[in-house]
C-alpha cells in the first residue's frame, strides 16, 4: 500500500466478525462429548449481553441529560426516544427466548453440567441495568440468605461498585417533584383532586355495598380494597412521607398523576409519553422474567439453578418483587374519567397551552 493511502474499510474488518466468531467456546466439545445445542445457548446469551451493552449505552445519554438540575426542553423527545428504544430491545430478548425454546429438555442437558456453578444470574450488566433503573439492593430478594453481591465473584462486585450513576427512579422524582403547574398562582391541584377522587372511591364504595347480586363475602373484600385505596391515596399528602408505601416522593407521585390526568395538555404531551415508557419498560423486563422462569421449568423442571439458585422458583418471584416503576401503575386506582376531572382554571391552561394559540 502506497504510504498516504487511505485503508479501504470492510464489512468483516468494521464489525469484527472473526474476533466476534471465534468467541464460541462450547464447553462439551472441550469435554470431548459435542452437544449440539450448546452452540445455540452460548450464542443467544452472547446475543443478550450486547443488547445489554446498547441498553446501557441508552441509560448513558438519557441520565446525563436527567442530571442537570434542569432538564432541558429540547433534551425531551430524545429521551423519551431512548426509552422507547430500550423498551424495544427488551421486547426482542423475550422473543429470543423463542428461539432459545427450539432447544428440548433433552438437548440441555447433554451439556448443563458442565455449566456449573455458572448462572445467568451473574450477568453483571443485567445487574448493572436494574441497579441503574432503580431496584435498590433491599428491596432484591435474596437466595439462601444471600444479597445478590454476595453471589458474585469480587471481580464482578468491583463492576458493580465502581458505577457512580444514581437512579433513574431517583432522577425521575427529583424531575417530577420541580413539576410546577400542580401549584400556580392561586391554583392547588392537590386540593381540587384530592376532593374528587375521595368522593369518588366513596361512590364506589357506596355501590359495592348495595349491590345485593354479589356474594356477602365479597362485597365485604370488595369495599375493604375500596378502603385501602383510598388510605393509600391519602397517603400521598400526610406531612409524614415515612409512613407511605409509595416508593416515590409525595411530590413526585402527586406531579405524575397530574401529567397522566392532563395529558393532552401540549406542555405535558412529552412528560405523559416519558411515563409510559418507563411503564412499558417495567412491564418487558417483568414479561422477560416470566418467560425465563416458564422456560427454566420447562427445561429443568423443579431442579435448583446451575448457580444455586431455587430455579424456577427464584425467577417467578422476581418478576412480582423486582418491580421498579410500579408506583406508576399504582396511579391507575386514582384517574378519574374525563367528565370528572376538576376543571383547569383558563391562567393555568395558558401557561401549558401553544403560546402561539393564545392569540
Amino acid at each position: 500500500m502506497m504510504a498516504g493511502a487511505a485503508r479501504r474499510l470492510s464489512y468483516g474488518d468494521y464489525l469484527q466478525v472473526d474476533r466476534l466468531l471465534s468467541c464460541q467456546a462450547p464447553e462439551s466439545d472441550r469435554a470431548g462429548a459435542p452437544a449440539h445445542d450448546e452452540m445455540l445457548f452460548i450464542i443467544v446469551h452472547q446475543a443478550y449481553e450486547l443488547w445489554f451493552r446498547q441498553i446501557l449505552h441508552e441509560l448513558d445519554r438519557i441520565q446525563a441529560d436527567f442530571a442537570s438540575e434542569t432538564v432541558a426542553d429540547e433534551n425531551l423527545g430524545r429521551i423519551v426516544a431512548g426509552l422507547s428504544r430500550i423498551h424495544e430491545i427488551l421486547k426482542l430478548l423475550v422473543g429470543q427466548l423463542d428461539v432459545l425454546e427450539t432447544m428440548t429438555p433433552a438437548g440441555f442437558l447433554d451439556f448443563r453440567d458442565l455449566l456449573t456453578p455458572a448462572s445467568g444470574f451473574q450477568s453483571v450488566q443485567f445487574r448493572l441495568i436494574e441497579a441503574r433503573l432503580g431496584l435498590h439492593d433491599e428491596r432484591r430478594l435474596r437466595i439462601e440468605e444471600q444479597s445478590m453481591r454476595e453471589r458474585l465473584a469480587p471481580e464482578d462486585r468491583a463492576k458493580l461498585d465502581a458505577d457512580g450513576h444514581v437512579s433513574l427512579l431517583g432522577q425521575l422524582d427529583a424531575w417530577l417533584a420541580r413539576t410546577p403547574f400542580v401549584a400556580l398562582g392561586d391554583y392547588n391541584f392537590r386540593e381540587s383532586y384530592r376532593a374528587a377522587v375521595v368522593a369518588a372511591l366513596r361512590r364506589d364504595a357506596g355501590q359495592v355495598g348495595a349491590d345485593a347480586s354479589l356474594p356477602e363475602e365479597q362485597r365485604r373484600q370488595d369495599a375493604a380494597a375500596i378502603e385501602k385505596a383510598l388510605l393509600r391515596f391519602e397517603a400521598l399528602f400526610a406531612p409524614d412521607a415515612a409512613s407511605s408505601s409509595w416508593r416515590m416522593s409525595p411530590r413526585a407521585i402527586e406531579a405524575a398523576l397530574f401529567i397522566s390526568l392532563y395529558r393532552d395538555m401540549p406542555v405535558l404531551q412529552l412528560p405523559f409519553r416519558l411515563l409510559q415508557a418507563l411503564m412499558d419498560i417495567d412491564e418487558s423486563l417483568t414479561l422477560w422474567r416470566l418467560r425465563h422462569a416458564l422456560m427454566v421449568e420447562r427445561m429443568i423442571g423443579i431442579r435448583p439453578g446451575t448457580g444455586g439458585s431455587s430455579g424456577h422458583g427464584y425467577l417467578k418471584a422476581t418478576a412480582e418483587k423486582h418491580r421498579i416503576f410500579i408506583d406508576l401503575f399504582h396511579l391507575s386506582t386514582y384517574l378519574l374519567a374525563r367528565r370528572d376531572l376538576p376543571t383547569l382554571p383558563d391562567a393555568v391552561r395558558a401557561r401549558m397551552g401553544f403560546s402561539y394559540g393564545a392569540a
